[in-house]
């Protein structure tokens, strides 16, 4: 087993993800780290001016969640990204702000007195582990998702030490992970287990970590308390039971299960879990930009569904985490592949190049558009993580194991091999150009270069050291350079690049355009576009006018044949189709303009089916029950309510039960005409499904499921009587039974629509 090179020992000196992290280390250094800190200073009893927290996520009564919220998560995440930054640029403006806020934080610390620090109140959170709590995947017992909060200030304490030499850090991270060694301490495993069906984050990663750092065996031990077996285990068996799941609660989890197994090679099944996630996820659940999910949560394996809300990139971020385990383990290229893949065209077109600012999701959905966040009024979780992208582009450019280095990602950058003694850099406009120049700096010592020939290498990649004769290297992986080698010695690679094609997994008519690594985006203008794409609400723009996107209809499915370039310096190309011309650039430099990254290609001899157009959408609002996000946007409330997931409708649904059941959600609404439509299934199970549907407690419609369709999903649609919306923006729908014994849903879907119709 190697050794990645340690953050400072790589650099990067020029080209795009130079750029992006000075852009990224300008965003870092501009957030007020005590208005960061301000949640943890109010819990601890430091202020009382909710004011100051910033908006979003943070905000103190983001949803209604008031001091029981997701606030201070972004201190955490900032601690990892400034830690980061400080270590790949050595800024010390960055180091200066960083050590004031573990300060801070050993201040606040001191305060509370228990050795907690984190964004919420912790006395009913410890009162709860301590008694019986209520736990669904994203709250326990009123608190929202507290431990996946409470990990990201653990994770950005410990690389505070590890990377930028905070000594208080670790002794603050310490006591804080004393605090949940202790609140955890008396629960049962069975109980332990209860809670962890709510989102923990990577807590058990964290605990393995600060157990290498420290040696002591309680926080390994409690890392092993926060592996779920329910979910480790099925795919230590090779069972896939990821359909339904949110996506990104899982991927931590399998982050902490790699991370238990470096510490004890004994956990095999940790490590076959990894492996078999990674493989089912990376080729089986992705997309052409290497993201997964739509709208958080995992589909099928036969499915690869278009939507404004795929490719969530905090999963991205972990998936490319877990990559950098498995190559550990075993040196194969294709994960280096995968991570190329998901770095130049999710990670790096991610964060807006002018203004800096993040997406949360990639939209798929053809002819939609990014969505930025804001400076203050965000801090998404992929805000967070994606503070900390810039700073680890440095991370797995290359790798050294004894007296190899490996050339996995083609980066302008220099890395220093202190065991052997020797600097190299690699000069490349890649991948805008073909050529990567490999040179020794200095230094001379024995060691075998082994450069990645990447899998989608078109023909021959040509390989030159100093002023030899270039070989011809087909075969993709490694090719292994062993010689002495002195200051001065340059390797020059050309990797052969053409257009080629990716094919979705449910449809082989949908298709997406590559050029070498680069995913190409169509570049569709600003028809219809909103006043603005910096937003505070990461969803507030799924509804905005769409704009038609035609099929591709060509006599010959090469793409050589209907794609030509314009310029290649800057991989730019115009497809032609029936006439009409569409420029194609790469997806990283897309930014601001609607676009498709998925065309619909038809040969002339196939049927074309035309994109279904609304010009102006009939959906003012829609809520997709037992998923996290929407269920917190809509403000949601519910009593002896329940939700899950159906695998054959392939969707999730909520209910209510009992004479005392009712869950509710606040829905947009417009002036003139409202219908209500909601979604539900005729498989009914064991309850008599009769139940009032009410806008603003007052009944507008009552219903009875019959097994009314054998299964099948249908709507049904109520008319809200425009008394209720007149001069309102928001309207609470409610549903509940009609009494005892009885059951309101299942709901799979609601919509607010501007008419009664089909949709």
């Amino acid at each position: 087993m190697g050794n990645p090179f340690k953050a400072g020992e790589v650099l990067l000196t020029d080209g795009i993800f130079k750029t992006s992290q000075d852009t990224g280390k300008a965003f870092v250094l501009s957030l007020d780290p005590d208005r960061l800190l301000a949640p943890i200073a109010y819990s601890a009893g430091a202020m009382t001016d909710t004011s100051k927290f910033y908006g979003g996520w943070e905000a103190y009564n983001y949803r209604g969640y008031q001091d029981r919220g997701i606030a201070g998560h972004s201190l955490g995440h900032w601690l990892s990204a400034a830690a980061d930054m400080y270590a790949v640029t050595g800024d010390e403006k960055i180091k200066a702000k960083l050590d004031y806020t573990v300060s801070k934080l050993a201040e606040y610390q001191r305060l509370d007195g228990s050795g907690y620090i984190g964004g919420f109140e912790k006395t009913g959170f410890e009162n709860a582990l301590s008694g019986e709590f209520e736990v669904s995947a994203f709250d326990l017992n009123g608190y929202w998702v507290p431990w996946y909060s409470l990990h990201k200030i653990y994770q950005g304490l410990i690389d505070a030490y590890k990377l930028a030499d905070n000594e208080t850090a670790l002794e603050v991270v310490r006591s804080f992970a004393d605090w949940a060694v202790n609140v955890t301490g008396g629960m049962s495993e069975e109980k332990f287990s209860k809670m962890l069906t709510c989102e923990y984050g990577g807590m058990n990663e964290a605990m393995a970590e600060l157990y290498v750092i420290t040696g002591d065996r309680k926080y390994f031990n409690l890392a092993v308390r926060f592996s779920q077996s329910a979910v480790i285990e099925p795919l230590s068996e090779g069972r896939d039971e990821l359909q339904g799941k949110h996506a990104n609660t899982q991927i931590p989890k399998i982050l902490g299960a790699a991370a238990i197994y470096d510490i004890d090679k004994n956990k095999e099944n940790y490590r076959r879990a990894a492996e078999f996630f990674y493989n089912t996820v990376v080729n089986h659940r992705s997309y052409c930009i290497g993201g997964n999910s739509d709208h958080e949560h995992f589909g099928s394996v036969a499915e690869e569904t278009l939507s404004t809300q795929t490719c969530e990139t905090c999963n991205t971020y972990n998936m490319m985490k877990l990559a950098e385990y498995l190559y550990n383990w075993e040196h194969k290229a294709e994960y280096m592949d995968y991570y190329e893949k998901a770095l130049f065209n999710h990670i790096l077109a991610s964060q807006d190049p002018q203004s800096g600012m993040k997406t949360y999701f990639m939209a798929t959905k053809q002819g939609h558009f990014k969505v930025y966040s804001t400076k203050e009024d965000s801090f998404w979780c992929c805000v967070g993580s994606g503070m900390e992208n810039p700073a680890r582009y440095t991370r797995n450019i290359y790798y050294k194991d004894g007296n190899d280095i490996y050339i996995n990602q083609f980066i302008s950058s220099l890395v220093n091999w202190s065991e052997k003694g020797l600097k190299l850099s690699q000069t490349t406009n890649y991948p805008y150009e073909e050529n990567v120049v490999i040179k020794v700096e200095e230094g001379n010592a024995d060691a075998s270069v082994k450069i990645r020939i990447p899998a989608w290498i078109k023909g021959a990649a040509a390989v030159k050291v100093n002023d030899g004769e270039a070989l011809n290297v087909s075969k993709t992986g490694y090719y292994t350079i062993e010689r002495h080698w002195n200051a001065g010695d340059t390797i020059t690679v050309m990797f052969p690049m053409g257009l080629h094609i990716y094919t979705a997994r449910d449809d082989s008519h949908k298709t997406a355009f590559m050029y070498g690594p680069t995913v190409l985006a169509g570049a569709l203008g600003t028809e219809n576009f909103p006043a603005c794409d910096i937003v505070s609400d990461h969803t507030s723009l799924d509804l905005h006018g769409d704009i038609i996107v035609n099929d591709i209809v060509v006599s010959d499915k090469n793409p050589d044949t209907f794609i030509k370039p314009i310029d290649l310096s800057r991989l730019e190309f115009e497809m032609t189709s029936q006439g009409n011309k569409i420029k194609l650039i790469p997806y990283f430099d897309l930014h601001h303009q609607r676009y498709s990254l998925y065309w619909n290609v038809y040969g002339t001899d196939e049927k074309s089916e035309k994109t279904v157009y609304e010009p102006e959408s009939v959906i003012i609002d829609i809520v997709r029950p037992n998923e996290q996000q929407p269920e917190v946007d809509h403000a949601m409330k519910k009593n002896n309510s329940y939700s899950g997931y159906s695998d054959t409708a392939a969707r999730g649904w909520r209910e209510a039960r009992g004479s005392d059941g009712y869950f509710s959600y606040e829905m947009k609404v417009c002036g003139g005409d409202n219908c209500l439509a909601a979604l539900y299934s005729g498989n009914d199970g064991e309850y008599e499904r009769e139940f009032e549907i009410l806008a603003d407690n007052e009944v507008i419609g009552v219903q009875k499921l019959e097994n009314n369709s054998q299964e099948k999903l249908f709507y049904v649609y109520y008319e809200i009587p425009r008394k209720l919306t007149e001069n309102k923006e928001k309207i609470t729908v409610k549903f509940r039974p009609t009494g005892e014994g009885k059951a309101a849903g299942r709901v799979f879907e609601l919509k607010i629509c501007r008419t009664k119709k089909e949709i």
